[in-house]
């Protein structure tokens, strides 16, 4: 078994600071901006969101294809993490920066720039989710390598999560989102700068490129039963995410919150580190589960401890704030294992991929993956907005608005049934995966 370097394993998880922060800021940031500060009606601003991760769904599998073909003394994969992570930090920084325009010609700034923010995060993410697959040939190392990406990613969505709407809240208005976009921009720098010169010294397994066109092997890759089953699986789960995720500010403001501005601002953070904070401390824990039990038993457990949590949420109007903050740490303990066993599954499954036919695919795999990542976290919110349309939720510019009740209820149902009910569904299509824990644990 190779065994990676600390500093490799460092070098390479320090790129979910920037994953992790372009993953968490805008799903939990941009559906309240439209429709809280710019106005925008929810159904609007959903499309909004979804429309650039939409276009990742046709770009990642290309970005995979030339990152698979590029020739470089760096790797094929290290000079797009530099590419495309400057990309990202420029882009992201523009997101929120519109000055003060109408409406709709701040909404078109808001979309054109995550639509270029999105595109340089394609030729970013790919290339980086790639890697696992070819630092090292042993499974067993891989999920290790997979644990430190994750404790990183969680670390960087707990910082960036908890820190964007107090931020925001601090300064306020326009002004609070402006500065919270530039700030983290400058983390996502740090992140993509930490991972092109964590890996500078890493070797690398070399596997031939695959032959054909893109369309011939994404068709292959379409056959390979055991990576279709963990995508549906892993993107189901995303919209569910994605939807709790577009949630916690609204359940903060609108459900938790007293009279006071103050203690509805506080709870927002309180929330998010109640969701993200578990998995910085038990990631190590779920890696430890997967060697006793398996991934994909591991997996199921995560799963359902998901859905047990957040059927407990359904009742957040009525439980005491103890309560929901305990059952958002379950969810929050439950997404920590929903992330590393399917993150560590894939690398496994593109690399007997690679030894049954010779070729190297890992590119398309992880093009297609995180394609179906993106649409997923991006679909969640689509279907928030949605729950909040049919509740009759009243945007505004800026201005305080009592909500009606059937939009408080709408605003728990999207945070607690949703999720529950995707994250049941997923597991139909995970009880088909197949490879052996022999093979991939």
């Amino acid at each position: 078994m190779t065994s990676l370097p600390t500093r490799t394993r460092l070098g390479y998880g320090a790129g979910s600071v920037a994953t992790g922060a372009f993953g968490t800021v805008p799903g939990l940031m941009l559906l309240p901006y439209l429709t809280d500060t710019v106005g925008v009606a929810p159904l609007f601003a959903g499309l909004v969101l979804l429309l650039p991760k939409a276009w990742d769904v046709v770009l990642n599998p290309i970005a995979g294809r030339i990152s698979d073909r590029t020739v470089d003394a760096r790797g094929p994969r290290r000079p797009w993490l530099l590419r495309g992570g400057l990309g990202l930090v420029v882009g992201f920084g523009l997101i929120f920066a519109a000055p003060h325009l109408p409406m709709a010609l701040t909404t078109l700034w808001v979309l054109v720039a995550f639509v270029a923010t999105a595109t340089a995060y394609a030729f970013f993410q790919v290339p980086y989710v790639a890697m696992p697959a070819e630092l090292t040939d042993s499974p067993v190392e891989r999920t290790r390598l997979l644990a430190w990406r994750v404790v990183l990613l969680a670390l960087a969505i707990l910082i960036a999560g908890g820190s964007a709407p107090a931020i925001r809240d601090a300064i306020g208005g326009r002004d609070g989102y402006r500065v919270m976009g530039l700030v983290m921009a400058v983390v996502m720098l740090v992140g993509v700068l930490a991972a092109y010169v964590g890996t500078r010294n890493a070797s690398s397994t070399t596997v031939a490129p695959a032959a054909g066109g893109l369309r011939s092997q994404l068709a292959l890759v379409a056959r390979v039963r055991d990576f279709r089953v963990l995508l549906t699986t892993f993107v189901v789960q995303a919209l569910a995410f994605g939807a709790m995720l577009a949630g916690v500010d609204y359940l903060a403001r609108h459900v938790l919150a007293d009279a006071s501005r103050d203690n509805a601002d506080g709870l927002s953070t309180i929330l998010f580190v109640c969701f993200v904070g578990p998995g910085l401390l038990l990631t190590p824990l779920w890696a430890a589960v997967a060697r006793r039990i398996g991934k994909k038993r591991s997996y199921v457990v995560a799963s359902l401890l998901l859905i047990v949590a957040t059927v407990v949420l359904v009742g957040a109007r009525s439980l005491p704030h103890g309560v929901t903050f305990v059952a958002v740490a379950v969810v929050g303990i439950g997404y920590a294992g929903a992330q590393v066993f399917p993150m560590a599954m894939l690398p496994d499954v593109a690399a007997r991929d690679a030894e049954l036919s010779g070729e190297s695919r890992i590119g398309i795999f992880t093009g297609i993956w995180t394609a179906g990542e993106t649409l997923g976290l991006a679909v969640g919110p689509g279907l928030y907005a949605l729950i909040l349309a049919l509740g009759g939720y009243v945007s505004s510019d800026g201005g305080e608005v009592t909500q009606p009740s059937s939009a408080v209820t709408a605003i728990v149902l999207g945070f607690s049934v949703l999720p529950a009910l995707l994250v049941a569904a997923s597991l139909f299509w995970l009880r088909s995966y197949s490879l052996k824990e022999g093979t991939d644990a």
